[in-house]
C-alpha cells in the first residue's frame, strides 16, 4: 500500500453509493489521501443530458452521497462543464495522481472514458474504471457462433452458467481524505430542481432517493412482496414491483446488491424459489438491454432491425399531446401517462400497453415515446428505455411481433379489473362503476349521469376507435413488408 501523500480522485458517475463501490474501494486501498468529486456536464456536449424528472432524482441523490461521505469525514466536490475538461484541471489543482471510477456501460460513457485516459496519462495521470454497473459485462457472453446474442432467453441462460456475481463490498470505514482546500459548487447552484411550475411536487411522496432509502426499499420488497411477485407483479393497482429501477440507475444499488439479497433470501425459503428466480430474470433483461446498447450504439435513434427504418410512421403533434398529457380516453392507458406525470414512474405493465397504443394505435415514432419517458421518468435508462420502446415497436431485439397489437381496454380488464389503478389516476371516472371503468363510452347516458361523468368534457371520447385503429397498424405493417421484400 502506498503512502504518498498525492491525493486520488474517486470520480462518481452512476453509481452514487458508498457500498459495493469498487472505484471507492480501490482507491482507498491505495493508501493516497481521496477526493470524492461529481461532475454535471450541462454544456451541451453529451447526446442524451438527464431529463427534468432525472435531474431531480439527481438532486436528491447527491444531497443523500454528499451526507454519507460527511459522516465518513469528506466531501463532495460539485465541479460543473465539459467532464473531461473538469476532470484534468481538477488533477492539476489538487496533484491527483490517479482517477478510479465506475466503467460506464454505455458506449457514450466508455468513449469518454477513452479519451479522458489518454488525456490524463499524457499529465502522468492514470484512470482506473471499474467495473460495478452491471452482473456480466457485455463482452463475457457470446453465441457459439461468436456472435452478440439476440434473443433474451439464450443470452440469460449463457450467463447462469458462468460464475455467481461476486460478494458485495462493505463501505469502507475511515478512509483518508484530502486536506487541501478545494472549491465546490452547490447543489442550490445547478438549478436541478423545477421552480415554476413545480412540477415535481408529488415526486416527494413517493420516493426518498440515496442510498439508505435503497436498502431500505429492497429490504421491505423482500419481507413482504417477493413471494408473490411472478403472480402479481402484472396488476398495476397492487403494490407487488420492487421500484428499485431508479435507485439501480443512479447506482444508489448495485446488482450484485440486489442478485445476493435475493439469493440470501432463497436459501432460507425455498417456497419463494419461482418468484425470485423470477425476479431475477427481470434483473437479467436488465442486463440484455446494456448488452444490446454496448453492442449496438445506435439503439436509441435507429432500429435495431433495419427494415424498420421505413415504417410509414405519421407524425400527429396533436395525438402525441393528448398522449402525454393522459387525455386519450382510454382509461388504462391515461392512468398510467398520469401516473407517470405525478410520480415520475409508471408500472411496467402499463408502460407496455401505453408505448402500444402511441406506436399502434396513433402511429407515432417509437422515438417520440423514448424522448417522453427520458424526460419524465426516474429511472430514465437509455439501456432500458430505448430497448424497450424498440421491443414494443416490433423493431427491436427479441421484440413482440408489430402485428401483435394490445387493445387497451381487454388490458385493462384483465390486470386491472376492479378498476383500483384507473380510479387513483383518473378522477374523472372514480364514481363510474367497474363494469364501464375501462370503456366508459360504452355505459349508458344514466350511469354516466349518476358518476358525474359528461364524456367530451369531463373525460375525453377515444382519439381513435381501437378496431380502425388496429386496422390501419396492420395495414402499415403490410406496407412495410412489401416495401422490404
Amino acid at each position: 500500500m502506498s503512502s504518498n501523500g498525492s491525493p486520488a480522485i474517486v470520480w462518481f458517475r452512476s453509481d452514487l453509493r458508498l457500498t459495493d463501490h469498487r472505484a471507492l474501494t480501490e482507491a482507498v486501498e491505495s493508501g493516497r489521501p481521496l477526493i470524492a468529486c461529481f461532475v454535471l456536464d450541462d454544456t451541451g456536449s453529451a447526446d442524451w443530458p438527464p431529463g427534468g424528472a432525472s435531474r431531480w432524482w439527481l438532486h436528491h441523490s447527491l444531497t443523500s452521497l454528499a451526507g454519507g461521505l460527511e459522516e465518513l469525514g469528506g466531501q463532495l466536490i460539485l465541479r460543473q462543464g465539459v467532464i473531461g475538461e473538469v476532470l484534468v484541471a481538477l488533477t492539476q489543482e489538487a496533484g491527483a495522481v490517479e482517477i478510479h471510477c465506475s466503467a460506464s456501460p454505455e458506449p457514450a460513457g466508455a468513449s469518454l472514458e477513452g479519451r479522458l485516459r489518454s488525456e490524463l496519462q499524457a499529465r502522468g495521470v492514470e484512470l482506473h474504471c471499474h467495473p460495478g454497473a452491471l452482473l456480466i459485462q457485455p463482452d463475457a457472453v457470446r453465441t457459439k457462433g461468436g456472435r452478440p446474442f439476440q434473443v433474451f432467453t439464450p443470452f440469460w441462460k449463457a450467463c447462469l452458467q458462468l460464475p455467481e456475481p461476486g460478494v458485495p463490498l462493505p463501505a469502507p470505514r475511515n478512509p483518508k481524505f484530502f486536506a487541501g482546500a478545494l472549491e465546490s459548487e452547490t447543489l442550490s447552484q445547478w438549478k436541478l430542481l423545477p421552480k415554476h411550475p413545480d412540477w415535481a411536487a408529488g415526486f416527494s411522496d413517493v420516493w426518498v432517493p440515496g442510498e439508505r432509502s435503497a436498502l431500505r426499499r429492497i429490504n421491505a420488497f423482500l419481507d413482504t412482496r417477493l413471494a408473490g411477485y411472478t403472480e402479481r407483479r402484472d396488476f398495476p393497482g397492487e403494490p407487488s414491483t420492487s421500484s428499485l429501477s431508479p435507485y439501480l440507475h443512479f447506482g444508489e444499488l448495485s446488482p450484485r446488491q440486489v442478485w445476493h439479497a435475493v439469493r440470501s433470501v432463497l436459501a432460507v425459503n425455498p417456497s419463494a424459489r419461482s418468484s425470485g428466480e423470477g425476479f431475477l430474470r427481470q434483473l437479467g433483461w436488465r442486463e440484455f438491454s446494456h448488452y444490446l446498447l454496448h453492442h449496438w450504439p445506435t439503439l436509441p435513434n435507429k432500429a435495431f432491425r433495419p427494415e424498420f427504418e421505413a415504417f410509414p410512421w405519421e407524425e400527429n403533434q396533436e395525438w402525441l399531446e393528448s398522449w402525454q398529457q393522459g387525455e386519450t380516453g382510454y382509461p388504462i392507458v391515461d392512468a398510467g401517462m398520469r401516473q407517470l406525470w405525478r410520480t415520475g414512474w409508471m408500472h411496467n405493465r402499463v408502460r407496455m400497453v401505453a408505448a402500444s397504443f402511441l406506436v399502434k394505435h396513433l402511429l407515432i415514432p417509437w422515438q417520440d415515446g423514448a424522448a417522453w419517458f427520458w424526460d419524465t421518468l426516474v429511472d430514465a435508462d437509455m439501456a432500458n428505455n430505448s430497448a424497450g420502446w424498440q421491443w414494443v415497436a416490433g423493431s427491436g431485439a427479441d421484440a413482440a411481433p408489430y402485428f401483435r397489437i394490445f387493445n387497451p381496454v381487454l388490458q385493462g380488464k384483465k390486470f386491472d379489473a376492479d378498476g383500483d389503478y384507473v380510479r387513483r389516476w383518473v378522477h374523472e371516472l372514480s364514481s363510474l362503476p367497474t363494469k364501464y371503468i375501462h370503456d366508459p363510452w360504452n355505459a349508458p347516458v344514466t350511469v354516466l349521469d349518476d358518476a358525474g361523468v359528461v364524456l367530451g368534457s369531463d373525460y375525453p371520447m377515444p382519439v381513435v376507435d381501437h378496431g380502425q385503429a388496429r386496422a390501419r397498424a396492420l395495414a402499415a405493417y403490410a406496407e412495410l413488408k412489401s416495401m422490404t421484400l
